[in-house]
């Protein structure tokens, strides 16, 4: 889908008129200077009326390539305004909504990490158990998207990071919060509500790049549209996957495993690619089974998964034991220690995302009766 998080709206403005486009969090791409100059006056305006004592400086513990932050775990990172400023050039922004979809207060920093079990791995039963989700992806495709429609994804999600006030780091969570997100096909429109990311009207997804071009479909940044372009032979698959994200995140093979997460995640592949795609990950080094894992919905499975050994995080994909549909994703320290003084320890969950509902809808905002 379009190249879009979760940001704020310009004050003030109807929600049924146009929106302009806003600042992204990991995928480089900026935004109109107007809109950008009404983004800072708001934060400047929430930044004079709080405690400066609060004022925090967020370490993410986690690093990678650019990425189109629709697909990518979200990364908050509040700070002072001229450390905002120079975000918002980078596309490297945050904002605390005051009130949210589901409920009120911000969901930015509010409690411990959350932590889990680490399961155990096993190498050997990971091609097995991808060839019987690829299997089963396929029988159980979605529907049909027609030109008209829109894609709908509702997923309850949180990240951990560490935080620090003043000398003191600890280590937070977000609140455990719903995302909202339409696109259509050809990702010209979108629209997405994120409590903490969004006001409550949401913001929209559509809109030119920074130098006023039409954005450009690929990997990391897909729609519906250019995701039905892509090769279905597995082996064609993979390599362009390696082939387009050359360069980034830690390694090839942990950033090809990646690469696909998103796309199983946050995106809505036709049921060819959806099969190809878990065919493909069975060809990646170090992919292995898990035997327990926990979605950011409490519900459990087994996963598929990889150990990123820069970071000592593994990277779970879950699947419901007996269908093996596809839950969620989740992020899991189970080496070492990361994070600003080494102080995400193993069995802290870096992120964690479950997607509760995915489906295709008539218009725009329109959520499925199951989502209401």
């Amino acid at each position: 889908m379009n190249a879009d998080p979760s940001r704020p709206s310009p004050a003030g403005r109807p929600e049924n008129s146009p929106l302009l486009p806003f600042a992204e969090r990991e995928l480089p791409a900026g935004r109109h200077q107007f809109h950008k100059e009404r983004l800072m006056a708001r934060i400047h305006e929430d930044l004079r009326t709080a405690d400066a004592a609060t004022t925090t400086a967020v370490t993410t513990a986690r690093a990678g390539g650019p990425r189109n932050p629709f697909l990518r775990r979200a990364v908050f990172v509040p700070a002072a305004a001229f450390a905002l400023a120079g975000a918002l050039a980078a596309g490297f922004f945050s904002y605390v909504d005051r009130g949210a979809p589901d409920g009120p207060g911000s969901t930015v920093a509010t409690g411990p990490a959350l932590t889990t079990r680490i399961g155990a791995a096993d190498p050997k039963g990971a091609p097995q158990l991808l060839d019987r989700i690829s299997l089963a992806s396929f029988s159980a495709s979605g529907p049909a998207v027609r030109a008209d429609q829109f894609i709908y994804i509702g997923s309850r999600t949180a990240t951990t990071y560490v935080k620090t006030v003043g000398d003191k780091s600890t280590v937070v969570s977000e609140e455990l919060h719903m995302r909202h997100q339409w696109n259509s096909p050809d990702g010209a429109q979108g629209w997405l509500i994120e409590p903490g990311n969004t006001g409550p009207a949401g913001v929209t997804l559509a809109g030119p790049d920074e130098k006023g071009n039409t954005r450009t479909p690929y990997l990391n940044a897909p729609t519906y549209d250019y995701l039905a372009t892509l090769p279905t032979d597995p082996d064609v698959l993979l390599r362009r996957i390696y082939e387009e994200t050359q360069g980034m995140g830690s390694g090839p093979d942990q950033e090809a495993f990646t690469t696909i997460g998103d796309l199983l995640r946050g995106s809505y592949p036709p049921a060819e690619l959806t099969a190809a795609l878990y065919k493909a990950a069975a060809k990646i080094p170090g992919v292995v089974a898990v035997d327990d894992a926990v979605d950011a919905a409490g519900r459990t499975g087994i996963a598929v998964a990889r150990l990123d050994e820069h970071s000592g995080q593994r990277e779970e994909w879950i699947f419901d034991r007996q269908t093996l549909a596809f839950l969620g994703e989740r992020s899991v320290q189970v080496q070492g220690e990361s994070g600003e003084q080494g102080l995400i320890k193993p069995g802290t969950v870096v992120f964690t995302s479950a997607v509760v509902n995915r489906t295709v809808v008539d218009r725009m905002k329109e959520l499925p009766p199951t989502a209401r």
